[in-house]
Order: C-alpha cells, then structure tokens, then sequence
C-alpha cells in the first residue's frame, strides 16, 4: 500500500522537514506534535527505530566464556534526533545510553523487553 500527497503546505506541518542536511539544521517538534509523541511515544519510537536503528544480538567473550544478549542501537547524525529518540525512551521508562557521540544502546534486559513491546520487528 503506498499514499501520496502533493501540497504547497506541508512545511506548515512538519516544519522540520526542509532543505539542507537534517544533521546541520535545528530539528525540534512544535507543541502539538509533542502532545501527540507524549501520548504515543511508543509509535514514534517504532518509526525511529525502523528508518535509523536496529535490534541485534550483541556477544561478548570474558575470561574464555561467551554472554549473547538483545541490545537496540539508534544512529543519527542529528543531536536533536538522538536527544528526541532519548525524550521519547525516557516517557516511556525504558533505560539508555549514549554508546558514541552519534549513537544510542537500550541494552539492559527489562529495557529492551519494553521497547520489543513498542517497537516489533522491521518490516
């Protein structure tokens, strides 16, 4: 399924959408879009993940021993992006970490339990 829509006036409501390289722009969401991620945060960081992120099984080796475990990673080049994607994990409770400058981890078990229920496989 596939929709399209044509108009002069979309940048009056999505403001952030506009020319130039979105990591060298100001990316903020205007009150009403806030309300609307506030109350579904879990959708908005469903799309964030899907376009920017992934779930994958991190492995490590200690002492001769190897640990697996789910981990998701969130990438963008934007801080204002990582710094929404941080608002929206924090309404929900689900705990995170900036692993790199450009990058976010959601790794402790009950975290990522949480955000599978929001988030679901890409598809």
């Amino acid at each position: 399924m596939s929709l399209q829509s044509y108009s002069k006036h979309w940048p009056c409501l999505f403001p952030q959408a506009g020319a130039g390289k979105k990591h060298k722009r100001k990316i903020e969401l205007e009150p009403w879009q806030r309300a609307v991620v506030g109350g579904a945060p879990g959708m908005f960081l469903r799309g964030l993940f899907h376009s920017d992120g992934c779930r994958v099984l991190n492995r490590i080796t200690k002492a001769g021993r190897t640990y697996e475990y789910p981990r998701y990673l969130f990438a963008n080049e934007s801080a204002d992006i990582l710094a929404l994607c941080g608002w929206a994990l924090d309404l929900l409770g689900v705990a995170w970490r900036l692993n790199r400058r450009n990058s976010l981890s959601v790794a402790r078990r009950d975290a990522v339990a949480l955000l599978d229920e929001h988030v679901g496989p890409k598809s």
